[in-house]
């Protein structure tokens, strides 16, 4: 006769471990972005916020960014972070794009201008 602990352990033993939700988004920034603290903002805050992902500016001037990790934290950071961003900025437009999600550990960078 099996007892209940058991039960539950053999249960917990074959259902895999579910890995967190994760989101991803591209989103391109448009407005007085560049030359005003904006990828440094855009990595510390996002970095803040727990996501993974990078930051560069284009050379049409905007300013393209990758965010992923929590869903929550992804959508507070495009709809609420990005259309303030820091002090010196004018933001006109966040421009989100649906993409794949990107492995946390690999933190969040600033990258090169495109």
């Amino acid at each position: 006769m099996a007892t209940a602990a058991a039960d539950a352990d053999a249960s917990s033993a074959s259902s895999p471990q579910q890995e967190p939700a994760r989101k991803a988004v591209h989103v391109v920034v448009k407005g007085r972005v560049q030359g005003v603290g904006f990828r440094d903002w855009t990595a510390s805050t996002a970095e803040s916020l727990g996501l993974a992902g990078w930051v560069r500016n284009r050379r049409d001037g905007t300013v393209e960014a990758l965010l992923s990790g929590d869903p929550a934290k992804v959508d507070e950071m495009v709809a609420r972070r990005l259309p303030v961003g820091p002090p010196a900025s004018a933001v006109t437009a966040v421009v989100p794009s649906p993409a794949d999600p990107v492995d946390p550990s690999l933190g969040f960078e600033i990258k090169f201008t495109v």
